[in-house]
C-alpha cells in the first residue's frame, strides 16, 4: 500500500512542518511580549509585593534588639512587673551595639508608633548606656530613666518581638492591640482612617457623577456635530492634557479663593457681601471642582468613542415610529451609550480614588484623600512605611472589591471604548 502522508518540498511531513511553524510563531509572539511583561513585573507587581511585605514586616525590633527579644521569651508580665536582671543586661548590650551602629533611633521610632515617648527613651539611653559596664544593669537603666522600671515599656517591647505583625493593619482600621493581646478600637480622638476611606469613596463617587453630567452632552456634540466643528471641540477637550497639572490646579486656587476672581465677581454683582465672601477652596468643594475639571476628559473620550459608533438611523427609526426627540433619545440612544458610561466611570473613579496632588493643594483639612496620608507617612517626618503600606493595601483591596461589584452589576464585558 502506497504511503499517502503529505510532505513538504523537502520531504518533511506536513503535520511536523506545521507544528514547527506554529511553535516559531508562538516564540516570536512571546519574545515580542516579553519586554512589556518584565516591565509590568518590575514596575507594578514587585512594588505591590514589597508594599504587602512592608505592611506586616516587624523585623526592626528583633534585628536590633536580638538579645532582649530572646531574654523576654520566658517573661510573663502577669507574674512579674519587670523582666529579670538578664533582660536588663541584654537590653544594655543591645543599646550599646545599636548606638555604635547608629540603629538605635530606628527601633525607638518603631516602638514610638505603639507607645509615644519610646523614641526619646532610646535616644537618651543610647547616649548614656555606653558607660554601663557591670551589674546591676537593672538599677543602671532605671537610673538613666524611670521608664525602664515601668512594666508598660517592657510589655510593648515583648509585644513587638515577632518578625511579623498585624498592628499596621489594625491601626489603619482605627483599631489597636493592647499589651495584653486584646484587640480594641482606638480612642475616639485617634479614629481618623475609616473616616478618610469613607470620605475618599464618597468624594470620588461625586466627582464621577459630576463628570458624567458635564461630559455626556459634550461627548454627544462631538459625535453628532459636523467634522470641522467637532475637531475644534475635540482640541478644546484635549487642551488640558497639554497643560501642566500644577498650573490647572493653581488656576482653580486663583479662581476660588476668598479674594479670587469668582468672589470678586459675586461681590460686584451683589450676590454676596464683601465681608461674607464664599469659602470655595481648601475644602471638599474645592477638591471636587478642581478634580472634576482635571478628570473630565477621561469621561468624555470613552463616551465619544462609543457614541461615534451608534448609527444615526436608530434615532430616525424611533422618530418614524412616533417617538418624540426626547423619548427617542432616552429610550434608544442612551441605552446604547451605557458601555461608554461604564468605561468612563470606572476610569474616572479609580483615578480619583488615588489622586494626590490636587487634594493636597486645594483640599485643606476636609478635602484631602487617604492618598495624601499615605504620601505623608512615606515622605514625611514620621517615616511610617508600615502604616503607609497597610493603608495602600486596604485602598487597593477597596478598588478590587468595587471593580468586582461593577462586574457583577454592569458586567465588565459590556464596558468598551468604541
Amino acid at each position: 500500500m502506497a504511503d499517502t502522508t503529505m510532505t513538504t518540498a523537502d520531504g518533511i511531513p506536513l503535520k511536523v512542518s506545521l507544528r514547527k511553524a506554529l511553535m516559531r510563531q508562538k516564540m516570536r509572539a512571546l519574545l515580542l511580549v516579553a519586554p512589556l511583561f518584565f516591565f509590568l513585573v518590575i514596575t507594578f507587581v514587585m512594588p505591590i509585593l514589597d508594599m504587602l511585605f512592608r505592611s506586616v514586616d516587624n523585623s526592626i525590633v528583633p534585628d536590633i534588639l536580638p538579645r532582649t527579644v530572646l531574654a523576654l521569651e520566658d517573661w510573663d508580665p502577669d507574674v512579674a512587673k519587670v523582666p529579670p536582671e538578664a533582660a536588663f543586661e541584654a537590653m544594655v548590650k543591645d543599646i550599646q551595639v545599636g548606638y555604635e551602629e547608629k540603629t538605635i533611633g530606628r527601633v525607638g521610632r518603631r516602638l514610638n508608633y505603639e507607645n509615644p515617648g519610646m523614641s526619646s527613651l532610646f535616644r537618651k539611653s543610647g547616649r548614656r548606656a555606653k558607660n554601663i559596664d557591670a551589674a546591676p544593669y537593672k538599677d543602671a537603666l532605671i537610673a538613666i530613666d524611670d521608664r525602664w522600671g515601668d512594666s508598660e515599656t517592657w510589655r510593648v517591647i515583648k509585644k513587638l518581638s515577632p518578625k511579623y505583625t498585624a498592628s499596621y493593619f489594625l491601626q489603619a482600621m482605627d483599631m489597636q492591640e493592647t499589651v495584653d493581646g486584646e484587640i480594641t478600637w482606638q480612642p475616639e480622638e485617634y479614629q481618623v482612617y475609616l473616616n478618610l476611606f469613607w470620605r475618599t469613596l464618597i468624594m470620588s463617587g461625586i466627582i464621577t457623577i459630576a463628570t458624567i453630567v458635564l461630559g455626556y452632552p459634550v461627548a454627544y456634540l462631538l459625535a453628532t456635530l459636523p467634522l470641522r466643528t467637532s475637531n475644534l471641540l475635540m482640541i478644546l477637550v484635549l487642551l488640558p492634557f497639554w497643560t501642566s497639572l500644577l498650573v490647572r490646579t493653581t488656576s482653580w486656587i486663583a479662581l476660588l479663593q476668598t479674594q479670587g476672581v469668582l468672589n470678586d465677581l459675586f461681590v460686584f454683582l451683589g450676590i454676596v457681601d464683601d465681608e461674607n465672601r464664599l469659602q470655595m477652596i481648601h475644602n471638599q468643594f474645592g477638591t471636587i471642582v478642581a478634580m472634576t475639571h482635571i478628570l473630565l476628559p477621561f469621561m468624555i473620550l470613552p463616551l465619544y468613542s462609543v457614541m461615534k459608533t451608534i448609527p444615526p438611523s436608530y434615532m430616525r427609526a424611533a422618530r418614524s415610529m412616533g417617538a418624540n426627540p426626547a423619548l427617542a433619545f432616552v429610550r434608544v440612544y442612551m441605552p446604547n451609550t451605557v458601555s461608554g458610561v461604564g468605561a468612563g466611570s470606572i476610569l474616572v473613579f479609580i483615578l480619583a480614588i488615588g489622586y494626590y496632588i490636587t487634594p493636597a493643594l486645594v483640599g485643606g483639612r476636609t478635602g484631602t484623600f487617604i492618598s495624601n496620608y499615605i504620601a505623608t507617612y512615606i515622605s514625611g517626618a514620621s517615616q511610617n512605611w508600615g502604616l503607609a503600606a497597610a493603608l495602600g493595601i486596604i485602598l487597593l483591596a477597596l478598588v478590587l472589591v468595587l471593580y468586582l461589584l461593577y462586574d457583577k452589576i454592569v458586567g465588565i464585558d459590556n464596558m468598551k471604548l468604541g
